[in-house]
């Protein structure tokens, strides 16, 4: 699900900066330079929207605007849920399936690792890309 919250942005005499979402309590975290406290803030978000749609929460509604201080600044983030969830959801579920005899004794033989195989298999068939892991900074 996407989402859109106004931020306010402080910026720090170090060129860093500090971001909060008034609507979200708790959703504070900052950035080495512009670029990096926007992707933390999408990043802080959707986290915490995670949290509160696994809980079934309330999810509190976006202010439609903020009134801040020089230098301070406001921007309005989007955060998708559901894109955060592909990039770090990796919570393994097992499955029961059924094979052939010959084939699994086959397999095992060959030292196949059967986990592995049929997610490759998986993500062919639904033509899902390997997503690429990120070294984002956690808040």
């Amino acid at each position: 699900m996407k989402y859109v919250y106004p931020a306010i942005f402080t910026p720090l005499p170090t060129g860093e900066y500090d971001v909060r979402v008034p609507d979200l309590p708790g959703c504070i975290t900052c950035g080495s330079d512009l670029a990096d406290a926007i992707e933390m803030i999408q990043d802080a978000i959707a986290m915490w929207l995670c949290d509160a749609e696994d809980n079934k929460e309330t999810i509190p509604a976006p202010a439609e605007s903020l009134t801040v201080e020089h230098p301070q600044f406001v921007n309005f983030i989007v955060a998708d849920t559901d894109e955060y969830r592909r990039e770090y959801d990796d919570k393994a579920v097992k499955k029961t399936l059924t094979i052939p005899n010959w084939l699994n004794s086959k397999a095992e033989k060959a030292g196949i690792n059967f986990s592995q195989t049929l997610q490759t298999a998986l993500k062919k068939q639904l033509n899902v890309p390997n997503p690429s892991r990120s070294t984002k900074k956690q808040p």
